[in-house]
């Protein structure tokens, strides 16, 4: 019965038959010599070697994954492992796999997830390439830390890490990738999950042929997922740098030309800093509708999302995106009457250019303004779920009688139907 295994190691595996028995074996002896009852999973993505009877044999449990991929083979052994908790790690020997005590301790205490981390247990000669050890780990869980606020997860990318499956399970997790071991790590923390990691060691693993993982290919992937994860400080923020620099630029640029530092910015420098008007403004709203869409699709569970987020309603960005169209109007209407007094002949070019960019800037700007509103809207409306009706609608009428009619000088009742179930059409 599911409701008596406690732990479920669950190995994803795919052409896994030099290393495989060797680490179903190593975990079902520490968990005898644990006193855990516990199972083996063998989320197999399609091995061609003959990995499934390897696994059978050796004492294991064998599920197919069928979609290719690191994290669809660990998303299905996750669905079907048994144990109240589930500890994942790779199926090449790399990880000991028979000392699974300060997992199963942490996640008794209370933690969601309890992460092993190779640098405080130690990675012997060989186990890790050179790039992964000083550049990739290091930078990509820097960043992990930086982005999420995760101070106590030092290895952001370990392959051995434990957790509560009914807590994991809620996240709906969906990468199918190497980079599920960011989704999992970066969903749990937007939802609030107790965290903690352990020291556990790393190994060369045993395997003759190359590893699957591809060291640019799957660090572009982690290094993308947690960027779009986080878009309050990889988008709203930057963009409101930039926005405000622009700003300024604009405001300072387009009365006349400025010297910083004994150098002259004229119009040129007002090009760029309309340009960064620009930049910023969607940068933000790219950032603002990344949040929206998240919560509603729920990636985060967060019913409450950040102040500017909440503020990009549709009719706050269309009376402000008509107003700056109005207000480039008004420039553009300016600036013809300028020329036209002119005789529609040479203007002063410097001149000229400080009023039209800046109205042509509002114009373009009152634009994306309008129809951002309307995205917005729009994901506003998509989050609006109602909820399903009943399959039955229970119409509760009083016992008692609740009329009466007078006939002469008396009065009787006019009996009403107990509650009676209306069918749904």
């Amino acid at each position: 019965m599911s409701s008596d295994v406690e732990v479920t190691v669950l190995l994803p595996c795919l052409n896994e038959a030099e290393t495989l028995e060797t680490c179903v074996r190593k975990a079902l002896r520490s968990l005898a010599e644990l006193g855990v009852q516990g199972e083996v999973l063998v989320s197999d993505n399609g091995s061609t070697d003959g990995s499934q009877e390897i696994a059978v044999r050796s004492g294991a449990r064998v599920v197919h994954a069928p979609r290719k991929g690191y994290g669809a083979a660990l998303i299905t052994g996750i669905a079907e492992a048994r144990g109240r908790y589930v500890i994942m790690a790779d199926a090449d020997d790399s990880y000991d796999l028979s000392h699974l005590g300060p997992f199963i301790d942490k996640l008794r205490e209370g933690h969601d997830v309890v992460m092993g981390n190779r640098f405080r247990g130690g990675i012997s000669p060989g186990a890790m390439p050179f790039l992964h050890r000083y550049l990739g780990n290091p930078v990509l869980s820097w960043l992990g830390r930086a982005l999420f606020g995760l101070k106590g997860i030092g290895d952001f990318h370990c392959g051995i890490r434990g957790f509560d499956r009914d807590r994991i399970r809620d996240l709906d997790l969906r990468m199918p990738g190497m980079e599920f071991a960011s989704e999992l790590v970066v969903r749990a923390s937007l939802n609030g999950y107790d965290m903690t990691e352990v020291p556990t060691t790393l190994q060369p693993d045993g395997r003759s042929r190359a590893p699957h993982l591809r060291t640019w290919r799957d660090g572009w992937r982690h290094l993308r997922f947690l960027l779009v994860f986080s878009p309050r400080r990889t988008l709203v923020w930057p963009g409101l740098i930039v926005f405000l620099l622009g700003l300024i630029g604009t405001a300072r640029l387009a009365t006349g030309s400025r010297h910083v530092a004994g150098v002259e910015f004229d119009v040129n420098a007002l090009v760029y800093a309309c340009l960064a008007v620009l930049v910023g403004a969607q940068l933000m709203l790219f950032g603002g509708f990344a949040e929206l869409y998240g919560r509603f699709e729920g990636l985060v569970r967060d019913d409450r999302p950040s102040r500017w987020a909440r503020w990009l309603t549709f009719e706050r960005c269309i009376m402000i995106g008509l107003s700056l169209m109005a207000l480039g109007l008004t420039g553009t209407i300016i600036a013809v009457t300028n020329w036209g007094q002119a005789g529609f002949g040479e203007l002063d070019p410097r001149g000229t250019i400080r009023l039209v960019l800046p109205s042509a800037t509002a114009i373009a700007l009152g634009v994306i303004g309008v129809f951002s509103g309307l995205f917005a809207s729009l994901l506003t409306l998509r989050g609006m779920r109602t909820a399903p009706l009943p399959k039955k609608i229970v119409r509760t009428v009083p016992r008692q009688p609740v009329g009466g009619t007078r006939s002469g000088t008396g009065t009787h009742t006019v009996p009403v139907p107990e509650s009676e179930p209306i069918p749904r059409s």
